[in-house]
């Protein structure tokens, strides 16, 4: 069966976090492969730029969101539709870099982590998936996750969380929207060149007076960006072919995979080294596995230098 967006020209993908950086690089790809794009963005003056970058204002709008907006959300997908008609692909991408140790973390801190890195995915997933399976032309809903959902590190718990949690969330829903010809994905990229580190300045005056990562969020400001860290469109084009492959996961950096190899084999390591209980196995065995990843592990690994 081939993926529901084998084919991406002439439909219609929404980016959150679309103005610059991943979400630009993606858009970037789409467009230039026949899509429509709606780039949304907290910035409105980097949406504007992005817009003139892509030079392809017949198949290009910009809205302005902050993803935390349940309201505004769905007011930006009825902008979305009346200009393009129907959305295919939900890029959930809008994110900030929020770090420090745990011991400094306040409420406001998690708040405002976890309601845009992981409730700002959740509201476009409530906000577009009934409309994409009520057109009943199949999509894709892609959701930035990152590296450090496979490989979590210290100093990082409040970002971490959230992506690990947009990883498990992709993984359970794969099967669920497979019946409605809807495709899943969970993006998994490494350092990328883009404006993450200046997250700090979107930082709302309600989460700023008693916010324990100021000094870190000052520190990341004035961290440079490597040019060995993977271009945005080098990232676009790697989302570009994992959304036509249907890929479960979308990964950028192979740097990455003996660290996660080793992240798995020590879970495994933790388990008791004792009979299985058979009676209790076949009790539960609608728990022990999912098809998803036969699935994945059969398909084989994307190569994208080939492309």
């Amino acid at each position: 069966m081939p993926a529901p967006m084998a084919e991406v020209a002439g439909k219609t993908a929404f980016v959150t976090g679309g103005a610059n950086g991943i979400g630009l690089g993606i858009a970037t790809a789409l467009v230039k492969a026949g899509a429509n794009v709606v780039l949304a963005d907290i910035r409105e003056a980097s949406l504007a730029e992005a817009r003139k970058s892509l030079a392809a204002d017949d198949r290009v709008d910009t809205v302005v969101l902050d993803v935390t907006d349940r309201t505004g959300f769905a007011r930006a997908a009825d902008a979305a539709e009346k200009r393009f008609g129907k959305v295919h692909m939900l890029i959930g991408n809008a994110g900030i870099g929020i770090g420090g140790q745990v011991s400094d973390a306040t409420y406001d801190d998690w708040d405002w982590g976890m309601g845009v890195n992981f409730g700002g995915v959740v509201n476009g997933l409530v906000t577009f998936l009934p409309r994409i399976k009520a057109h009943g032309e199949g999509g894709q809903i892609v959701s930035t996750a990152s590296k450090a959902a496979l490989v979590p590190i210290p100093n990082a718990s409040i970002y971490i969380a959230a992506k690990a949690a947009i990883l498990g969330l992709s993984e359970s829903i794969r099967s669920e929207l497979a019946a409605f010809n809807i495709g899943v994905s969970a993006f998994c990229p490494g350092p990328v060149q883009s404006s993450i580190s200046r997250s700090g300045e979107l930082r709302p005056e309600k989460y700023q007076a008693n916010s324990g990562y100021r000094a870190f969020e000052q520190r990341l400001s004035e961290r440079p960006v490597s040019p060995l860290w993977m271009t945005m469109e080098e990232v676009g084009e790697r989302v570009l072919a994992g959304i036509r492959r249907n890929d479960l996961y979308i990964i950028t950096h192979p740097e990455f995979r003996d660290g996660t190899r080793r992240h798995f084999d020590a879970i495994l390591a933790a388990f008791p080294d004792e009979p299985i209980d058979e009676a209790r196995k076949e009790a539960i065995a609608f728990l022990l596995s999912n098809r998803v990843f036969d699935e994945t592990l059969a398909k084989g690994a994307p190569d994208y230098k080939r492309r």
